[in-house]
């Protein structure tokens, strides 16, 4: 089967569910909400230069979490999607899923957004396969630590490369929707690169490479 895969943040939705993230936490977890947006943004700036120290900012999402029992956690997080994320998804984000899942294709979402926070995204368009940074958990808990490999960039191949390891599925005539320069290591590997309401650093690589752009806006 076709293999098509679509990235999350301002691609499938129509903003950026880490930053909000962010915010909705802050303020119900009573952290300094005003200096957190403040190095959300920053980092966010970072990722659009193409210049985020990943380490640095895992840390800084993911520290947090391993503040709170799990229950608690899960509770915003439900709170959070009904309140933040489902009036974001775009319309024409769930038609073009749709197009792909009718054409008998293999649906996946490649993140760099932790899978505590994407999966119930993920569920939401009925996307079966998830790749996303992995928070790590022990003893029930989140330790503020990830495990395996950043869904980042290079990151995101390096992640696609180990699942097709132990799949049957390949690239062949394979898609990769995404609206990020970050990820032009991926969208390199695929047949059919599509940006999508792309940054301008993707504008103008695909514009050279003749690559398709759409809107999902």
């Amino acid at each position: 089967m076709t293999l098509a895969i679509f990235d999350l943040d301002n691609t499938l939705l129509g903003g950026d569910s880490d930053q909000l993230w962010g915010d909705f936490f802050a303020e119900h977890a009573n952290l300094d909400k005003v200096e957190r947006v403040a190095r959300g943004h920053k980092y966010y700036q970072d990722y659009v230069a193409g210049i985020l120290d990943v380490d640095e900012f895992l840390k800084f999402t993911l520290e947090p979490l391993s503040m709170f029992p799990m229950d608690i956690l899960k509770k915003w997080r439900d709170e959070f999607i009904e309140s933040h994320i489902k009036e974001i998804v775009l319309p024409k984000a769930i038609d073009l899923v749709a197009e792909h899942r009718c054409n008998g294709d293999t649906l996946m979402i490649i993140t760099a957004t932790n899978s505590f926070l994407t999966q119930p995204i993920s569920d939401l368009f009925h996307i079966p396969i998830l790749l996303a940074t992995q928070p790590e958990i022990k003893d029930g808990k989140f330790t503020g630590n990830y495990t395996g490999v950043p869904t980042m960039g290079i990151g995101k191949v390096t992640a696609l490369h180990n699942w097709l390891t132990n799949s049957e599925e390949t690239l062949e005539g394979s898609y990769f929707y995404s609206d990020s320069a970050n990820d032009i290591p991926l969208l390199e590997e695929v047949a059919h690169p599509v940006a999508v309401d792309a940054d301008k650093r993707l504008t103008k690589h695909a514009e050279e490479k003749g690559w398709k752009r759409i809107s999902l806006r």
